[in-house]
């Protein structure tokens, strides 16, 4: 049974989410649905907890006080995901991966390393800029264009690699190829010589991080692609019904 207060704050809340994290009242009643006077009482409750804060144009900000939260949560979601980043090792025989997008930022939550002498690393808690990077790819595809846009003028797209593409129109058709196939790929883009391939994990109807594998490009090369790709996506489902809510 569900709570009606609750799922309006929680509603609001997301509301400040889909508008960067800052919104004004008007943007969260067209968000929500809500009147202005509901609306007005979740936010003061919001206000004491410390989960929203009010800035000097009075405009609403989500707060520190879910910055606690989300590294608690963050933190679990890795935990869960090691039996599926290992499912991914024994596929692919390379390191597994599981990214967010934090801001403009991909951050790296959990990670099962290849068992092989040569393998490669991106240590947990590591931030990269997204257009560089498979997982990234996969977790802008999963979002508007227009959001994807936005990131990349804040971010400059700076070149990490003679590979790197650091231009919005090329970026955007990259995004368009890996919405149609499924999945992202890295071809030395952030490194060179490490190559990635990605996959978006779905929570219900939106894609809440990325799985990758990494490894020589020498080695990532020779896998069918499409294959793994598949596989790998069968393997994030699971992984993604275990966060869906209910």
């Amino acid at each position: 049974m569900s709570v009606q207060s609750v799922e309006r704050a929680l509603d609001v809340l997301e509301a400040l989410a889909e508008h960067g994290g800052e919104a004004g009242l008007s943007e969260i009643a067209a968000r929500t649905g809500l009147p202005y006077g509901t609306i007005h009482r979740l936010l003061q409750t919001l206000l004491a907890r410390g989960y929203v804060r009010q800035e000097s144009d009075r405009r609403y900000a989500l707060g520190g006080g879910l910055v606690r939260l989300g590294g608690i949560a963050e933190s679990m979601v890795g935990v869960w995901a090691q039996p599926y980043l290992t499912k991914m090792v024994e596929l692919s025989g390379e390191t597994a991966n599981l990214a967010v997008l934090e801001g403009d930022f991909v951050v790296y939550v959990a990670q099962v390393p290849s068992p092989r002498r040569l393998r490669m690393f991106a240590e947990v808690g590591r931030r990269v800029l997204p257009h560089s990077t498979a997982v990234g790819k996969v977790l802008l595809a999963g979002r508007p264009a227009s959001d994807a846009v936005a990131v990349f003028e804040r971010t400059g797209m700076p070149r990490r690699t003679p590979n790197t593409i650091t231009d919005v129109s090329s970026m955007l058709a990259e995004l368009g190829m890996v919405r149609s196939r499924g999945y992202a790929m890295d071809l030395g883009e952030e490194e060179l010589g490490v190559h990635c391939l990605a996959v978006p994990v779905w929570d219900g109807d939106r894609v809440v991080a990325a799985m990758s594998v990494s490894g020589p490009a020498e080695r990532i090369d020779a896998l069918d692609r499409d294959d793994l790709a598949e596989r790998m996506r069968k393997i994030a489902l699971d992984f993604g019904g275990e966060l869906a809510p209910g």
